[in-house]
Order: structure tokens, then sequence, then C-alpha cells
């Protein structure tokens, strides 16, 4: 037995339960709606990338800045 990661009850480990590790299929879905709405969100410094314009570095000093 283990904990649904959903709803916290317990739910059997094994190949009887065809939604493991959840109890069931709305605890499922409720989990993969928040991955696809993007409500988990895995931690991170942003990096130069994320905010890159693809200007050259001359050019990004005639550029406004948005405040």
């Amino acid at each position: 037995m283990v904990n649904c990661p959903q709803c916290n009850s317990p739910s059997p480990y094994s190949e009887a339960n065809k939604w493991r590790p959840f109890c069931s299929e709305r605890c499922r879905l409720i989990d993969l709606g928040e991955w696809a709405s993007e409500g988990y969100q895995i931690a991170a410094e942003p990096s130069l990338d994320d905010f890159s314009s693809g200007m050259m570095a001359e050019e990004q000093g005639f550029t406004p800045t948005r405040h």
C-alpha cells in the first residue's frame, strides 16, 4: 500500500490497480491536468537564453529598456 499522490488515501501498488500510484482514474486525471496546465513546475534559475532578444551585443545598447 502507498498513499495516493493526489488525495493521500491508501492505494494498492500492484498490477491489480491500473491507476497506480493513484487510487482512482479521477486522481490520475487531476494530476495530469496539473502538469498540462503547468500547475507543477520545477524550480530553476533563469538562464541568459531565457531573456535573449536575438540581438548582437553591440545592438542591445540602442534598444529601449522595458520597465
